[in-house]
């Protein structure tokens, strides 16, 4: 097996120099020119959007190995592309995982049932499901526990972080394990079951800072929540808060635009456009000088929302260092921070202002038993504007269209970019 690429800026992959787990195979056998035993009739083919290195994205047509014991074959419909997605796109790369051999992108999916592998009880053929991409041990602590997001053993479709790598749900068929696919209730369409993945990292967050679900038996009072980014997690953060009784949900970013959308679609109360980082002046400013420039920023923001003792809930979805800053002077007394977005590893944070007020600030990775509420969340109307979060919708043959979009962040209209679908029923490029 190769080492490790060290320069991703340039290189290419040759897939018939890895060694493939099952889920790999077909991507070596569609390479293959010629076999000496080939006596059995060929596989059917699936078409998929592979990335095989920076920019480099191809529609291959794939065999399709029928589905092993305790799997089922899925006619997938949209996926949404993820800011991972894009960072593998872009850069070969996503965060500190590299890609090792070519990988089909995409986790935000659902599809419909076309075939089941010896063994498997809990679906049927045409039914329709949402697509949980996270493959777990299933017999680690923690996977015992329930909280098997945490799962040391985890494979992750469209994620690099293991090897061989698990193809993700940008192709038009795949195979899954069965009971990872979850029944989708009859209204709610494919492309609106495919928010479930993201929905679900909302979830995951909501449950661990206390915003219960209705027909929850906690009796926390109702939360006031500010939100640091709105982008399409920032903006699921938004509805969610609201589907959770939040008494007040309020919106920062840098992009008056995004700020907009969120407001005049009813996602957020009110929002503040902060202030653009002077980057030649901040690289000079010491590390005091940048923590203040922070609090005073946040402070001018509490003003405008007529805050002065801050929000119950704060998410952070930028992973940016100053917003990570604010978000301890946003926060109030004894209230929660939840950290979604990643960004730099290191950071320097005022500790002292959230250790001496008793303000907590959680992690949160993934998800974990979250499918069936999110799809509940989603068939009962509460999450309201969700729909209007897909701006944009491509072809499969079109998927480098697509992530060229993502990469722009605005379409040759000048209109905004929040989630992108490819594939499925998605006929025509474009908006």
């Amino acid at each position: 097996m190769p080492a490790a690429i060290s320069n991703l800026n340039s290189f290419s992959i040759n897939s018939n120099s890895f060694l493939f787990s099952r889920s790999n195979i077909p991507q070596a056998l569609s390479r293959s020119t010629s076999s000496t035993s080939q006596s059995t009739l060929p596989l059917p083919s699936t078409s998929a959007a592979v990335c095989y290195g920076p920019s480099d994205l191809r529609v291959d047509s794939r065999p399709l190995w029928p589905p092993a014991p305790g799997e089922a074959t899925i006619a997938l419909g949209p996926t949404g592309l993820c800011g991972s997605d894009l960072h593998y796109y872009t850069h070969g790369r996503n965060g500190d995982f590299a890609l090792r051999a070519p990988l089909v992108l995409g986790h935000e999916a659902a599809g419909t049932v076309t075939a089941l592998g010896p063994g498997v009880t809990n679906l049927r053929v045409g039914q329709r499901v949402a697509v949980e991409c996270g493959v777990m041990c299933g017999d680690c602590n923690k996977c015992k526990e329930g909280r098997y997001n945490l799962c040391k053993g985890m494979r992750f479709a469209s994620s690099a972080k293991t090897f061989p790598h698990l193809d993700g749900t940008l192709q038009e068929r795949m195979n899954h394990p069965a009971h990872l696919l979850h029944p989708i209730p009859e209204n709610v369409s494919l492309e609106l079951a495919a928010l479930a993945e993201p929905l679900s990292v909302l979830i995951h967050a909501a449950r661990r800072v206390g915003l219960s679900s209705k027909d929850s038996t906690s009796t926390t009072t109702p939360k006031t929540v500010l939100v640091f980014g709105v982008g399409a997690i920032g903006l699921l953060a938004c509805t969610l808060a609201r589907a959770r009784g939040a008494t007040r949900v309020v919106a920062l970013d840098i992009n008056q635009q995004r700020l907009a959308f969120a407001q005049s679609n009813g996602l957020a109360d009110a929002t503040y456009c902060l202030p653009l980082s002077n980057k030649t002046k901040s690289a000079g400013a010491t590390q005091e000088e940048k923590l203040l420039a922070a609090k005073e920023n946040i402070m001018a923001a509490l003003q405008h929302f007529d805050a002065p003792d801050g929000f119950d809930v704060v998410f952070e979805c930028t992973g940016a260092e100053p917003c990570i800053q604010m978000s301890i002077h946003a926060c109030a007394t004894g209230g929660r921070i939840m950290l979604i977005g990643m960004g730099t590893s290191n950071i320097t944070l005022p500790l002292s202002a959230a250790a001496t007020r008793e303000v907590d600030i959680l992690g949160s990775f993934r998800y974990a038993n979250t499918y069936p509420e999110a799809l509940q969340l989603l068939s009962s109307g509460e999450l309201r504007g969700i729909e209007k979060l897909i701006t944009h919708r491509y072809r499969l043959e079109d998927a480098k269209e697509a992530f060229e979009l993502m990469r722009r962040g605005r379409d040759e209209k000048g209109g905004l970019v929040i989630k992108v679908m490819v594939g499925g029923n998605a006929s025509t490029s474009g908006n």
